[in-house]
């Protein structure tokens, strides 16, 4: 037997819990569980178990008074009864390690693929402090991402954190799957929150296959779980991507969703009496999103970085609902997917005049800078026109800006459809293309009147 796994015995040998307070039942009320005699000597998010097996089913701490408990069960409250006991659990040991590469676990690291599954070398924290902020590096190269638009007007650089805002049947699981296949990383950590069943699946077999299984970690908490677990499930995943980055990888992190992550959030703060503010979210809401999203980003000197890209589920496609308002304010992007693009079978259906990337204009060059630009002018005077040369309300030659943005919109979205692509450069490539039917148009006129 190994040093390492002496080791590994031990540390959960020395975590086994020796005693623990036990309370009783004293009432069951729309879900939450109320708990007395265990007084002073348990902490919010503390875990339970009720009854004196270790089977009996989980809950959590959401709520301390003078001499009672409240809890929220991970499962359905039928058959508890009052004065049945309740004991504290010892506490979980999360640590990830280089055998979780290539596995699917739940939120506390338990295996969902039916094989054994060792713990790392050393215990992390689900809710962990980010690198100071004055330790951190700033932002790293351009990533290839395979995909056209994300190489060129949307660019993605190593440590930034980007938001896809999206409706429901809009095309946002196909794409964060084609980001997970195509973005440099050493490491890829997944976490689905709140997710269909069958999204696990797919992601396992379709989407990743074997060859992206090979560097990927999968978190998952399906939508029947708990709203505790789907929270902690956010957690972990950063937890995972941590653990890799500390060892001087390069992670891409991927949470589906955000706005799961919050509504569990509201669902607990309103078990544990905290008041509705924004349309329904606690006001603690914005500060549980912030305070996940800050872990990932650029790492710290003799550590790799946390490229992390998550979905905004919006509503009507309303960017200002609560949830899509308070993370853009707090990410290095977003890119937004629009319904009506969707509709008349573009796909990825990306708004680009709604989208923006905050890596730039660091992230390209000069010369791409202007080629993006242009891109960007001739797409919002075409969205500004559309309705006026569909009328017939226009006569060619009026305005050269406007006939150069015509004669390249249909190149121009065809460009923003473009994956596989090899690296930027042969993306920026695609992108002069498209943009070569504006630029005979908007060649200057010498004196002579003769065309350069």
């Amino acid at each position: 037997m190994t040093d390492a796994i002496i080791d590994r015995i031990t540390r959960e040998l020395s975590g086994l819990q020796r005693t623990c307070p036990v309370g009783r039942i004293v009432a069951v009320t729309g879900g939450r569980v109320t708990v007395s005699g265990l007084g002073k000597r348990v902490q919010l998010g503390d875990r339970a178990t009720i009854g004196l097996s270790a089977s009996g089913p989980s809950a959590e701490v959401v709520r301390i008074g003078d001499d009672r408990v409240d809890l929220l069960p991970e499962g359905a409250c039928e058959g508890l009864h009052l004065g049945q006991p309740v004991r504290i659990s010892s506490p979980r040991h999360f640590a990830p390690g280089e055998s979780w590469i290539g596995r699917v676990v739940d939120p506390d690291g338990v295996p969902l693929d039916g094989r054994p599954l060792l713990p790392g070398p050393g215990q992390r924290a689900l809710q962990a402090l980010p690198p100071a902020a004055h330790d951190r590096r700033p932002f790293g190269p351009r990533l290839a991402t395979g995909y056209a638009v994300f190489d060129t007007l949307l660019p993605v650089v190593r440590g930034q954190r980007l938001g896809l805002f999206a409706g429901s049947g809009v095309g946002k699981s196909s794409l964060l799957a084609g980001l997970a296949r195509g973005v440099e990383a050493d490491v890829i950590v997944i976490g689905l929150v709140g997710e269909r069943g069958r999204e696990l699946r797919h992601f396992v077999e379709s989407v990743l296959g074997p060859e992206g299984m090979a560097r990927t970690v999968l978190v998952v908490a399906t939508s029947d779980r708990a709203p505790q677990v789907r929270r902690r499930c956010a957690w972990a995943a950063t937890a995972v991507a941590e653990h890799f980055r500390d060892t001087g990888r390069q992670v891409l992190l991927l949470i589906d969703s955000l706005t799961r992550f919050a509504e569990a959030h509201r669902e607990l703060a309103v078990h544990a009496g905290e008041p509705a503010a924004l349309r329904g979210f606690p006001a603690t809401t914005g500060a549980a999103i912030a305070a996940l999203c800050e872990r990932a980003g650029p790492g710290v000197a003799g550590s790799g970085d946390i490229t992390a890209i998550y979905t905004v589920l919006v509503a009507g496609s309303d960017m200002d609902e609560p949830v899509a308002d308070m993370v853009r304010g707090v990410l290095d992007g977003h890119v937004v997917l629009d319904r009506s693009v969707a509709e008349r079978g573009r796909f990825p259906a990306i708004d680009i005049l709604r989208s923006v990337s905050r890596s730039l204009p660091d992230a390209a060059s000069e010369g791409e800078n202007v080629l993006i630009a242009q891109a960007r002018s001739l797409m919002g005077i075409h969205d500004k026109t559309a309705l006026m040369v569909r009328a017939g309300l226009y006569s060619q030659g009026s305005d050269a800006m406007i006939d150069a943005a015509i004669a390249c919109e249909a190149e121009l979205d065809r460009f923003v459809t473009l994956t596989s692509m090899s690296d930027c450069d042969a993306s920026f490539a695609a992108l002069r293309t498209a943009l070569a039917p504006a630029r005979q148009i908007l060649r200057p006129v010498h004196k002579g009147g003769k065309t350069s």
